[in-house]
């Protein structure tokens, strides 16, 4: 994936946990007994593959463990004077992605995010210069990747960075590994990062991503507070056992997590084939959180929706979205493992941490402003257990491995997209093919008719860059 100089910035992690939400969490009711298909977990792959069902005028049911909808898009609208994205802040691709039409269908306004760019060397902006060669590193560094990408074997992407980035080498590492996928980049797949889908249009929803994921999700038959806590499958049918009681249905879509999958969090009977198993734990979840500040009269003096990175020797470092919205609200996020190290320690710690980083950049008056706070804490949820995914070295195919289907159970979700991993737009793409996948399983759908070959003689195109999934978008 190349960063353009133009949006150098627009790589920040896609997802990344809370008090009141965008939409007052329903009370848990007694789920239906039985469906045609049940749908595993109510974020944004859940939603878009249980729309997808119902749209096949089929009976479908969700069940959420936790007693929001959205999952990893959680937006709360009561601690700060604008909407706080939690989680998921960006959605991409506007040529394409269908989230954008189904916002502004239910009053939500989608927009490009005009994201002002700055670096900071201690006390002072960089100059111009100085940001061309941090530039011209970024550009060395993805480079270096991509020509690895294209060997035979997958290695880690610090195995081949460049040695000679200078005094930009933390920050190129902070850039491409924690900052864009929550992982450093020793626990990064060359080939994974490679293949992902260019992210530099980068678009906003001003009431929140997760205001949008309710809006979708509020007339379907979904039950909150309501873990599935057993699945019996076989290629016939499936048994989901919740506190609420059992559901039967013909089919199952999971779009749990990959951590929550490895860490058994599911029970299966039978047990999920190991190839599953494994490719989950490949594609474990890096480490991406925020820690909101109300910081009134701007003194900092950045502009609206401004993102700044320090020039720093190491990853210990974080990325500043200041004046969120044109409010008060500024963001810190820090990532990878200095980042769960971090959360580790809880609320306090992380809100030290961004008053001691803001002080070292800009002095003792900008942090001496902080009025309100709230922090994330994504890996402490018990449903999630972390960010977005990133698969270790040798790990990318797992992504393919974990999108097949178990008999009849499909699955679904940010980390079986192998393009548009860790992004809002791969778990709705995801969650939309599994369920054209289980459909076809239940009879519901006709088999796609494969093309009609080209007439002999004619000629016939091979796209470059990253290909699109041909499925329709989760």
């Amino acid at each position: 994936m190349t960063i353009t100089r133009r949006g150098f910035l627009s790589a920040s992690a896609a997802l990344a946990a809370t008090p009141v939400l965008a939409a007052a969490p329903r009370a848990a009711a007694p789920a239906p007994r039985e469906a045609d298909i049940v749908v595993i977990g109510a974020g944004a792959a859940g939603i878009a593959a249980a729309r997808r069902v119902l749209a096949a005028n089929r009976k479908v049911i969700v069940v959420e463990a936790t007693s929001q909808i959205g999952g990893r898009c959680a937006t709360d609208v009561t601690t700060f004077d604008v909407p706080f994205d939690r989680g998921a802040r960006w959605i991409h691709n506007p040529e394409t992605n269908p989230l954008i039409k189904l916002a502004r269908d239910v009053g939500l306004d989608v927009a490009p995010a005009s994201l002002g760019q700055k670096i900071r060397i201690g006390r002072r902006f960089a100059r111009a210069g100085e940001t061309e060669e941090f530039l011209a590193a970024l550009v060395r560094a993805n480079r270096a990747i991509d020509d690895a990408a294209r060997g035979r074997l997958d290695v880690s992407c610090a195995s081949v960075l460049p040695k000679d980035l200078g005094d930009w080498t933390g920050t190129v590492e902070f850039m491409l590994g924690p900052n864009a996928t929550g992982k450093d980049l020793k626990e990064l797949s060359a080939f994974d990062k490679a293949r992902a889908q260019d992210r530099s249009a980068v678009l906003g929803c001003r009431q929140g991503l997760g205001t949008l994921m309710a809006k979708l999700g509020g007339q379907l038959p979904i039950s909150l507070s309501t873990p599935a806590t057993r699945v019996g499958w076989s290629n016939r049918d499936v048994a989901v056992e919740t506190p609420a009681g059992k559901i039967v249905a013909r089919a199952a879509i999971i779009t749990a997590s990959s951590n929550v999958l490895a860490g058994g969090a599911i029970k299966f009977m039978p047990d999920l084939p190991k190839r599953q198993l494994d490719a989950a734990a490949n594609l474990g979840l890096g480490s991406y959180d925020h820690i909101a500040l109300q910081l009134p009269g701007n003194p900092m003096g950045l502009g609206h929706d401004e993102i700044l990175i320090e020039q720093s020797s190491a990853t210990r470092t974080a990325m500043l979205l200041a004046n969120v919205g044109g409010s008060s609200l500024c963001v810190v996020d820090v990532a990878g493992s200095f980042g769960r190290d971090l959360t580790a320690l809880g609320e306090k710690a992380m809100v030290a941490f961004a008053t001691e980083w803001l002080t070292k950049l800009f002095g003792s008056d900008a942090t001496s402003a902080i009025k309100l706070t709230s922090t994330t804490l994504w890996n402490a949820m018990p449903y999630v257990r972390g960010a977005m995914s990133a698969a270790v070295p040798g790990g990318q195919p797992s992504r393919k491995i974990l999108s097949e289907p178990v008999g009849s159970l499909f699955f679904a979700g940010e980390a079986t997209h192998e393009t548009l991993w860790g992004t809002v737009d791969g778990a709705w793409e995801s969650g939309e093919r599994a369920a054209d996948a289980a459909l076809r399983k239940i009879g519901a759908l006709k088999e796609a008719e494969p093309a009609p070959p080209p007439p002999r003689g004619a000629k016939t195109y091979r796209r470059s860059g990253p290909r699109r999934s041909a499925a329709p978008f989760d």
